[in-house]
């Protein structure tokens, strides 16, 4: 095939893979369109058939330094010629203390320990466990349209779609809360959004539900991820800080999604001022490879030898990935371009919403921003099936995207992206838009 020519994919070599994969791997996998990888570099992903597409997914907020990034590569292949798995819980090796020492240096004052795992979902079970091994309490409090992960503990906290707990039942005990979101507010104003979920938390759920004295942890997304990239106030961070000082309750910032600078900032939880008592991070820490860390205070990870541990935690391929990685996102300026960018994103965003009655409401940080779509502004009802038919358009043409919530698309493209492909990728979701609403 030309390189200026495209099938409308899937393609033949797609299609004969896909059945393939039907044949063999378990589909429990929620896939939006039938996108088959071959390759990919920088913003830009290949399929089998040759096609080309603007990414706009980083591998679900993973290639945050953009995907196969050569220094990322190097990093790997010259650590695979010494040492690919040192069995880090028995034999120590310099490259995840390395890697250990780089990342507390990006982190507030005080996050100084750190506990490898393999994936988002291991490094929130370790931190469940580290909270009731701390405290000696067993009680959690998460929030609604929160997403943890899928292993018991993670997804004990986890109440963005029944389909993810459906016949998987009995869970951790915890409580869940709604979050603060200002476009659907728990009461009816938007300005006090975090405060009517603190109201909630202190008049219902510890008057009716747990004594806030056996609460281990409240766990919570600085920024709502799966649940729809919901922003919550600025100052709702520092109301549960409050919370948890007040009553011995550790504050768990899960950063799987929202960290290494997606927002503009190493943690999201930063735009708010608020130090966490323990930080989860994996998705883009590995650069593309399986890494997990939780991280804490000397004085809350006290848990003596053998009480956790992971076969491939610490790997070294994983912690020299990570590494490179660390290295590019301490290069001067890189969350202030990251700002700038984002920036012009949700200008974008907020342009297309003046054009398209679809859209009920933009909202992000940085290069963490998303459209949510409505079929009526007034009553805000979701637009579930267009929001479906957006993304599939937006593929065909040739943009990745993905969704999140019940009607919310995110764009969470790699950060070394430039102004003009995010223009580009605007003129595409304009266009599948338009194609939505019938024009």
């Amino acid at each position: 095939m030309k390189p200026d020519m495209r099938l409308t994919p899937p393609g033949p070599a797609a299609v004969e893979i896909l059945k393939r994969d039907a044949r063999v791997v378990s589909q429990s996998m929620a896939r939006e369109y039938p996108l088959v990888l071959h390759r990919a570099e920088g913003v830009n992903l290949w399929d089998v058939d040759g096609n080309r597409y603007l990414d706009f997914t980083a591998g679900i907020a993973v290639m945050n330094v953009g995907w196969n990034n050569p220094r990322v590569i190097h990093a790997v292949e010259e650590q695979a010629k010494l040492l690919s798995h040192g069995a880090f819980l028995d034999f120590c090796s310099e490259i995840p203390v390395a890697f250990a020492e780089q990342l507390t240096e990006f982190l507030p004052e005080g996050h100084n320990r750190v506990y490898f795992s393999n994936s988002g979902a291991e490094c929130v079970e370790a931190a469940l466990k580290l909270a009731r091994y701390h405290t000696k309490r067993k009680y959690f409090i998460s929030f609604y349209g929160g997403f943890h992960g899928r292993t018991y503990g993670a997804l004990s906290l986890t109440a963005s779609n029944v389909i993810q707990r459906k016949h998987f039942g009995p869970f951790l005990p915890v409580i869940h809360a709604p979050y603060a979101n200002p476009y659907r507010p728990l009461g009816r104003d938007a300005a006090t959004s975090d405060v009517d979920v603190i109201r909630y938390i202190e008049d219902h759920i510890f008057r009716t539900e747990v004594s806030p004295e056996e609460v281990a942890a409240i766990v919570v997304e600085p920024i709502q991820g799966e649940g729809g990239y919901i922003v919550p106030p600025l100052t709702f961070l520092p109301r549960l800080r409050d919370i948890c000082d007040e009553y011995g309750i550790l504050l768990v910032a899960d950063e799987v999604q929202s960290g290494c600078f997606r927002t503009g900032t190493f943690l999201a939880s930063e735009h708010s001022g608020v130090k966490a008592d323990i930080v989860c991070l994996a998705k883009a820490i590995g650069g593309g490879m399986p890494l997990g860390v939780t991280v804490a205070r000397d004085e809350i990870m006290d848990w003596p030898p053998g009480s956790h541990a992971s076969t491939f935690g610490g790997n070294n391929l994983s912690c020299a990935a990570g590494l490179a990685v660390l290295e590019i996102l301490q290069e001067r300026g890189f969350g202030e371009k990251v700002l700038e960018k984002g920036r012009y994103l949700l200008e974008g965003l907020q342009r297309l919403q003046q054009e398209h009655d679809l859209i009920g409401d933009v909202r992000g940080i940085g290069l963490m921003c998303a459209i949510e779509l409505v079929t009526k502004r007034e009553t805000k009802e979701p637009a579930c099936d267009e929001r479906g038919r957006v993304i599939r358009q937006a593929f065909e043409q040739g943009f990745t995207l993905l969704p999140a919530g019940a009607s919310t698309i995110r764009f969470i493209p790699p950060l070394t992206i430039e102004k003009g492909d995010i223009a580009t990728g605007l003129a595409i979701v304009d266009k599948a838009l338009s194609r939505c609403e019938g024009r």
